[in-house]
């Protein structure tokens, strides 16, 4: 399983749910890291296509905070996170794209703060 994060995230996952649900946070981490991720191609696509699909879901604040870590991870820069989000606008409209642009910004400042995942 190619994890570009180090583990960082899937760790924390299994952690998280190993005394509720140990099964239900491998599979989540075997499948979407070690079946989709994994996949040959290109990890900033898929950010940005996670960032694209949870925001326009909304009420995902926590995955996507995720998937905007996992795009810095991969090399995408602030501006590029930020465009993707404004070329949302018009198809998820302003409040969903205000949550997810507050979602980038506090990845950003954290990570320049060297709090990021």
């Amino acid at each position: 399983m190619r994890l570009v994060d180090g583990g960082k995230v899937t760790d924390h996952l299994l952690a998280r749910y190993k005394d509720i649900a140990p099964d239900f946070a491998r599979y989540l981490v075997e499948f979407v890291f070690g079946e989709i991720y994994a996949r040959p191609g290109d990890l900033k696509q898929r950010e940005l296509i996670a960032i694209s699909s949870l925001a326009t879901m909304g009420g995902c604040d926590p995955q996507l905070e995720t998937h905007v870590n996992g795009a810095f991870n991969v090399g995408l820069t602030e501006a590029e996170i930020v465009e993707a989000v404004m070329t949302l606008v018009p198809y998820i409209g302003f409040p969903k794209a205000l949550v997810a642009m507050r979602i980038v910004k506090r990845v950003a400042d954290a990570r320049s703060a060297g709090r990021g995942l």
